[in-house]
């Protein structure tokens, strides 16, 4: 799958919209997906990221946002892949600056939402 221009969906993030989409999908959407989202979104907290990475982080995070994807969401099953594509390929961008404990945040949030057996899916997240 080729990957979408997701920097153009930059003007569509917003933290509100961020949390309130996620609540909305999260059980449809899976652990892998949420996760790499909610550490996303935390790494984008940081002071310890660059610019460029927040910048790069924003563009991934709009596009989840948006209701205008390559695959529409609403699609069942395949809805949410493109989303988890960026997700992922931003991921792997950032991996070696995010500090331990946004990934802990993340999956502390993560364990509100999911319980274990869903969660074991994120011990694989780049796959």
């Amino acid at each position: 799958m080729e990957l979408p221009d997701f920097m153009k969906y930059a003007n569509k993030f917003s933290q509100n919209d961020f949390v309130e989409k996620i609540s909305r999908v999260a059980k449809r959407a899976g652990a892998k997906l949420v996760y790499a989202a909610l550490i996303l979104f935390y790494t984008l907290q940081s002071d310890k990221i660059s610019t460029k990475d927040k910048a790069i982080i924003i563009g991934a995070l709009g596009y989840l946002i948006s209701p205008l994807d390559v695959v529409p969401d609403a699609i069942p099953i395949v809805g949410l892949s493109d989303d988890l594509a960026v997700l992922i390929y931003v991921l792997k961008m950032v991996w070696t600056d995010i500090d331990p404990s946004i990934k802990e945040q993340a999956k502390t949030k993560l364990n509100q939402w999911f319980d274990d057996d869903e969660i074991k899916e994120i011990d694989d997240l780049f796959s």
